[in-house]
């Protein structure tokens, strides 16, 4: 079976072939990503919890559609920054799947679809128990994306 690598290889050609500057092929995805994670990352918990433990209820009402409106964005912009630095990784010829950054940004979009699946379901039911889940597993990716982004920090500075 061919590698990840090897699979991307054609795409990362292109995109190599495309004469992008190395400092934005080898910093862009962290630079973009790093705005996405503590800007939308930061408010989407936020105002998560916040739905959940402010005592206004107008409050919470606002809190949860705040949410509900940006964590779908996020949930795309994790989706294409983890696409971009998958092919950043493969345009340096780097090995993709030997990195702990590549696998923590494979576990935090697991855990966000599921997490988006746990949503989509109106909470099973609006289950008081499911909303629970939403929230811990929600603050665990995002404490996974910090994990992340120091491992990342450590790959670019690496390569």
């Amino acid at each position: 079976m061919a590698s990840l690598n090897e699979l991307l290889e054609p795409i990362a050609n292109q995109f190599r072939n495309l004469g992008i500057p190395a400092p934005i092929v080898h910093w862009g995805h962290p630079l973009m990503m790093a705005i996405v994670v503590l800007v939308m990352g930061s408010f989407v918990g936020w105002v998560g919890w916040r739905g959940r433990l402010v005592a206004d209820k107008d409050a919470a009402i606002k809190s949860r559609a705040d949410q509900r409106k940006l964590a779908p964005w996020m949930f795309l912009f994790l989706s294409l920054g983890y696409t971009g630095g998958v092919l950043s990784l493969g345009m340096q010829h780097q090995a993709i799947t030997e990195s702990p950054h590549f696998w923590t940004g494979s576990i935090v979009l697991v855990l966000l679809a599921l997490n988006a699946v746990i949503s989509m379901s109106s909470f099973g039911g609006n289950r008081p128990s499911m909303r629970t889940v939403h929230a811990y597993l929600g603050s665990t990716a995002l404490c996974i994306l910090f994990l992340h982004a120091v491992l990342g920090l450590k790959l670019g500075l690496s390569i």
